[in-house]
């Protein structure tokens, strides 16, 4: 049922709730409600946009007010299953963050959950709605790239580990490290190959300077000293699918790169292309690059095609909260699907497995 004005909630008011506020407001719909953990800071977030109802669990808001149409979920990953469940079960759509879920068994529930609901589950695979990949979509749509035999799925920092014994750094919260926290290339080259169904992946993962506070980015949460570091700071990995394509995956925190730099390459029939964003100064949006390019041949010369597509310094995060917003009132059909985040679990759950066995790794 299409939801005129949709009345939405957020769950945790982190440092990507004002994305999805400002997209929820883009859309049409209305945020009512906050819940956070820490009443302080729910306030905070609330009193800023005029916000009411402030909670301290999801449990406690959905009791008080029933007719809340969806919610979303901004908190550390090993509380997305849970609340996603309990909300779906609600009768509630959800909107929620990166990564889907600790792994790919807890995803399955949840689209289980979100089947039998009858409700939409989305997650911010932000990148998806960025303007650039946007416009490269386009053409691989329109069959102008063909299809996409080989790609390159890179994000890569120097220095950008998310603080020290925080939740991104304790597996038990973040279910693992630099391939969990930055699963966005890999979502976006997936979803320009047509999001294949995977068979063989060769990973490994390290974890030198886990402990190395020279290593430390310039965002994330406060150090604990007394808090773990018990993930990896770096992934490689190497995926073939059934349909006989392939994808090199390139993740990291902390590496001897030569700055941060975020980008997806592909080799089609047709065409080759790459989509990248080159970050600026202390890795701040405002001064990044952005480039989105297509490589052909054309009468016997080597054609480059350079995409002048809008700058947005949010990375698509307020664009993709927006694109759920219009899909609850009908104006928009949903960018991810929930079978897709489980393929996404999957690879992520095998790349660990293969890091850990030293061997190949069938994906079922």
């Amino acid at each position: 049922m299409l939801i005129k004005k949709p009345k939405l909630a957020i769950v945790g008011a982190g440092g990507m709730a004002r994305y999805h506020y400002e997209g929820f407001i883009s859309a049409g719909a209305e945020v009512i409600a906050v819940a956070n953990r820490s009443l302080e800071r729910g306030r905070t977030f609330g009193e800023e946009r005029g916000i009411r109802h402030i909670f301290s669990s999801l449990t406690e808001m959905l009791a008080a007010l029933p007719d809340i149409d969806g919610v979303s979920i901004i908190t550390p990953n090993k509380f997305h299953y849970s609340l996603a469940i309990e909300a779906l079960k609600s009768g509630k759509h959800v909107f929620c963050e990166k990564h889907p879920s600790m792994n790919a068994a807890e995803m399955k529930e949840m689209s289980i959950a979100a089947e039998n609901s009858g409700k939409t589950l989305m997650f911010n695979f932000n990148n998806r709605a960025r303007p650039d990949a946007q416009a490269i979509y386009r053409y691989i749509a329109d069959n102008r790239v063909g299809k996409i035999n080989s790609a390159q799925a890179m994000w890569i920092r120097r220095a950008g580990i998310p603080g020290f014994g925080g939740w991104f750094t304790t597996k038990s919260l973040s279910g693992g490290g630099a391939i969990i926290d930055l699963p966005h290339m890999l979502d976006l080259a997936l979803w320009f190959m047509g999001y294949p169904e995977p068979d063989y992946l060769l990973g490994v993962t390290y974890s030198d300077f886990m402990n190395n506070k020279a290593f430390k980015g310039h965002w994330g949460i406060s150090d604990s000293d007394n808090g773990i570091t018990n993930v990896e700071s770096s992934c490689h990995a190497m995926l073939t699918f059934k349909s006989g394509q392939s994808l090199m995956i390139r993740s990291s925190w902390a590496e001897m790169n030569e700055r941060e730099l975020v980008s997806v390459t592909f080799q089609g029939e047709k065409m080759g292309g790459k989509v990248e964003r080159l970050f600026g100064i202390d890795s701040v949006d405002d001064t990044s690059i952005d480039s989105a390019k297509l490589f052909a041949e054309e009468y016997g010369n080597q054609v480059d095609l350079s995409i002048k597509a809008e700058k947005d310094n949010s990375m698509g995060r307020i664009a993709s909260a927006r694109n759920f917003g219009e899909c609850l009132s009908g104006t928009a059909a949903p960018l991810n699907t929930p079978h897709q985040a489980l393929i996404l679990m999957k690879i992520i759950d095998a790349i660990y497995e293969s890091a850990t066995s030293g061997k190949p790794v069938q994906i079922h």
